[in-house]
């Protein structure tokens, strides 16, 4: 008996290394949504550049893949992205914005001096879609389908690197109409 106990410690450290060992193999960029497969949550807010509108899922009419990216003047990471999301605007990829606790009049501002990459821009003063949509924190960017339902989420900085090789060939492959017809053939 006294053998065994002899070897407690042994069990203890292992049983705690091995959860630890696989744990840090992960990719911290890659934090499990549970909204993946899921719409987008119903929401109800002011658009940045017209408060006085409230927009809604109803509201953001774009029938095709689409990426949702959060963003705020605050947060340095959306400084350094902005360049590329308007790169990407303009190549033909929607995008649209979620403005998480800002200040508005400084959100307009930055679209104002930096460019607007947005085609729909939501304000969310209160962080409730944010919160909703499991965000930790500014940026964050999903990939939309046509149907609103939320297909990938990226934690963090959209870089080219990762733009061509996570966000781009996801957006792509949702377009193509073969994807289309197994997601009708899918459902019947």
């Amino acid at each position: 008996m006294k053998r065994l106990l002899l070897f407690a410690p042994f069990l203890f450290i292992f049983s705690l290394g091995v959860p630890l060992y696989f744990g840090l193999q992960k990719d911290p960029q890659e934090l499990p949504s549970v909204l993946i497969g899921k719409p987008v949550p119903n929401f109800q807010l002011p658009n940045l550049l017209e408060p006085r509108v409230t927009l809604s899922n109803k509201d953001i009419k774009i029938k095709k893949p689409y990426l949702l990216n959060v963003w705020a003047t605050w947060c340095p990471a959306c400084k350094i992205e902005h360049p590329l999301l308007n790169e990407i605007s303009k190549a033909g990829f929607d995008i649209v914005g979620l403005n998480y606790k800002d200040d508005a009049i400084a959100a307009q501002q930055w679209l104002l001096n930096r460019g607007n990459p947005y085609e729909y821009n939501l304000y969310d003063a209160e962080g409730r879609l944010v919160i909703d949509l499991g965000v930790f924190g500014a940026p964050e960017t999903f990939v939309v389908d046509a149907e609103g339902i939320i297909q990938y989420r990226h934690v963090g900085l959209v870089d080219r690197q990762v733009w061509e090789q996570q966000l781009k060939p996801r957006l792509e492959q949702l377009m193509k109409p073969s994807s289309l017809m197994d997601k009708v053939l899918a459902n019947d």
